[in-house]
């Protein structure tokens, strides 16, 4: 596994409930994943060399636990899958004084043309880097949450129904 990112809450973050706003553990999570894609080469270099990067396609976050001001904690990012336009990973977040799971985000990251903005096949060495990632990991515990949509009750629609 890749190092996890660390960091703690700060006074800004935190809103009129109390406890970390939900914004902030979206930013914490981005931060690991800039830190994850480097790892594995999708870095300024590769944007430079390339002309290219990844956008976010599609996240969905997952609240467990509150964080509250000054808590440390770590995000660890896990590759799911990939296919030559696109990367499906997950990041977790824990306390880092007990290790208990706080929040976690499933993500769809697309690479994009920056100059066509738009979606484009990966230029090599990145997918070998990715499959060698993969094949590092090993197997891996998939969280029951990973791949769920938000569930009933209904979307009220206007109409009556």
């Amino acid at each position: 596994m890749l190092n996890p990112s660390e960091g703690k809450v700060l006074p800004e973050w935190i809103d009129h409930n109390g406890h970390m706003n939900l914004a902030y553990y979206v930013l914490a999570f981005d931060l690991a994943t800039d830190q994850f894609f480097d790892n594995f080469g999708i870095d300024q270099a590769y944007r430079d060399t390339t002309g290219c990067s990844t956008f976010a396609g599609d996240i969905h976050v997952y609240y467990k636990r509150e964080l509250h001001e000054g808590d440390a904690f770590t995000v660890t990012s896990t590759l799911l899958g990939f296919d030559e336009k696109r990367i499906r990973f997950f990041n977790q977040m824990f306390r880092a004084d007990d290790g208990s799971e706080v929040a976690l985000m499933e993500s769809l990251s697309l690479h994009v043309d920056l100059t066509e903005r738009r979606v484009c096949p990966m230029h090599e060495p990145l997918p070998t880097k990715l499959a060698a990632v993969q094949a590092a990991q090993g197997t891996i515990e998939i969280p029951a949450e990973i791949g769920r949509t938000i569930q009933k009750p209904p979307v009220y629609v206007g109409n009556g129904q």
